[in-house]
C-alpha cells in the first residue's frame, strides 16, 4: 500500500511540474497557459463589439481615391453594407464575427437583433452598390488584398452556417463574392513579389483566407491559382527572422502567417521539410516568444500590438494541427490570446471596431480535442 501512495504522489508531481526552459546559465519556467475557450458567455460578450461598430458610420476612414467633387460622398452611401466599424475591412469583418457567432451559439442573447441587422445590411440593392463601387475608374485596386480577404472568409462562413437566413445572405452577397474571388485571379498573376509587411498588404494573409474560401466552396481555379503563387513566392525562403518581430505597428506576424499559408498549401511531409528549413527553431520544445506588449490602447496604431498577439495565436495553431510534433506551439497561442483577450471588451473604440473579429478567429483556432 505504501509503494502505491509513493507512486501516486510521484506521479502527481510529474503532473504538476512546469516545464522548465534553460537560457544559457538561468533555467526559467514555461508554465502551462489555460486553455481560452469561446463559449456562449465569452460569445455574448464578444458580441458586443460588432454590434457596436457596424452602423456606426463616423468617425470613418475611407481610404479611396477621388476623381471629382462627384466622388466626395458620406460613408453610408458610398458604402451601404459596409459603411460602420472606422473603415470597410473592419466593417467586412465586423459581419464576419456576427455570423460566426450565430452560427456557433444559436442561444446567443442578441441573436434576433443580429439577424435582423445582417438581412437588412447584406441586401441585394445594398450589395450591388458594393460591387459599382468597385468598378469605378479610381477604385478597381481598392482593398487589396486585406479586405477583399476578410469578404471572402465571411462568404465562407455563410456557407458553414446552415440556416436559411444564411442562404438568403449568402445569394445577396454573391456578386460581390465574385468580384473578390475574379480580381484574385487577375492580381496574383501579376504580383511578382510577396508584400511582407505586418500589415493589411501582408501577401500571406491574403492568400490564406482565400485559400481556406476556395477550399470550403470548391473553387478549384482560385484555389490553384493560390497553391502555385504561394510556392512562387515563399518555397525557396530560410531562416524568417522572427527576433525581428513585432515591429511597432504590427497586427500580423510576417513569418508566422507565411508558415500558416505553407503548413495549407503543402501535403504534411512537404511542409516539415520547408519548415524546418524556415523556422527551424519551432522543432525545439522550448521555443518561446514573448507577446506583443500595448503600452496605450487609445492610441489606433499601437493597439495593432493585441491583433499581432491574436493573428500569432491563430497562426501557431495551424502550424500545429495534425503535427505532435509541434503540440508545444499551442502553449504559446494560448499565452497571445490570454494576454490580450480580457482588455478589448469595454475598452476604446480605437481597438473595440476591430478586435473583436480577431479575438473570434483566434479562439475558433484552438483545437479542443
Amino acid at each position: 500500500m505504501k509503494n502505491i501512495v509513493l507512486l501516486l504522489c510521484f506521479f502527481i508531481f510529474c503532473c504538476n511540474t512546469k516545464k522548465e526552459k534553460n537560457t544559457g546559465n538561468v533555467t526559467t519556467k514555461i508554465e502551462n497557459e489555460k486553455i481560452p475557450t469561446l463559449n456562449l458567455e465569452q460569445a455574448n460578450r464578444l458580441a458586443e463589439l460588432p454590434l457596436a461598430c457596424v452602423g456606426t458610420e463616423y468617425p470613418n476612414k475611407l481610404g479611396q481615391t477621388l476623381g471629382s467633387d462627384d466622388d466626395l460622398k458620406s460613408p453610408k452611401t458610398l458604402h451601404p453594407t459596409f459603411y460602420g466599424c472606422f473603415d470597410w475591412h473592419s466593417a467586412v469583418h465586423g459581419h464576419w464575427s456576427m455570423v460566426s457567432l450565430l452560427r456557433q451559439f444559436p442561444d446567443l442573447e442578441k441573436r434576433t437583433e443580429m439577424q435582423n441587422w445582417l438581412l437588412q445590411s447584406i441586401s441585394e440593392e445594398n450589395i450591388k452598390k458594393e460591387v459599382a463601387y468597385f468598378h469605378g475608374k479610381h477604385n478597381k485596386t481598392y482593398e487589396r488584398t486585406y479586405g477583399w480577404a476578410w469578404l471572402l472568409k465571411l462568404a465562407e462562413e455563410l456557407q458553414k452556417w446552415n440556416h436559411s437566413t444564411a442562404r438568403e445572405l449568402e445569394n445577396n452577397l454573391q456578386p460581390l463574392t465574385d468580384l473578390i474571388a475574379n480580381k484574385y485571379l487577375e492580381f496574383l498573376p501579376k504580383l511578382n513579389y510577396p508584400i511582407r509587411v505586418g500589415e493589411h498588404p501582408n501577401t500571406a494573409f491574403g492568400l490564406s483566407f482565400a485559400y481556406d474560401y476556395a477550399v470550403t466552396v470548391g473553387h478549384s481555379e482560385l484555389k490553384a491559382v493560390i497553391e502555385k503563387r504561394a510556392e512562387d513566392f515563399y518555397m525557396d525562403d530560410q531562416d524568417c527572422p522572427l527576433e525581428w518581430e513585432p515591429s511597432g505597428f504590427d497586427f500580423l506576424s510576417p513569418c508566422l502567417e507565411e508558415a500558416a499559408l505553407m503548413k495549407r498549401v503543402l501535403s504534411k511531409d512537404e511542409f516539415m521539410v520547408w519548415v524546418n528549413d524556415f523556422m527551424p527553431e519551432l522543432n525545439n520544445e522550448d521555443f518561446d516568444i514573448e507577446v506583443g506588449k500595448v503600452s496605450d490602447r487609445t492610441d489606433g496604431k499601437l493597439v495593432h500590438l493585441d491583433g499581432v498577439n491574436f493573428s500569432r495565436a491563430w497562426s501557431l495553431n495551424e502550424i500545429a494541427k495534425g503535427i505532435p510534433e509541434f503540440e508545444h506551439l499551442k502553449n504559446i497561442a494560448n499565452q497571445h490570446i490570454n494576454y490580450s483577450l480580457p482588455s478589448i471588451v469595454g475598452d476604446s473604440y480605437e481597438g473595440g471596431h476591430w478586435l473583436g473579429s480577431f479575438a473570434i478567429y483566434a479562439l475558433n483556432s484552438i483545437d479542443n480535442d
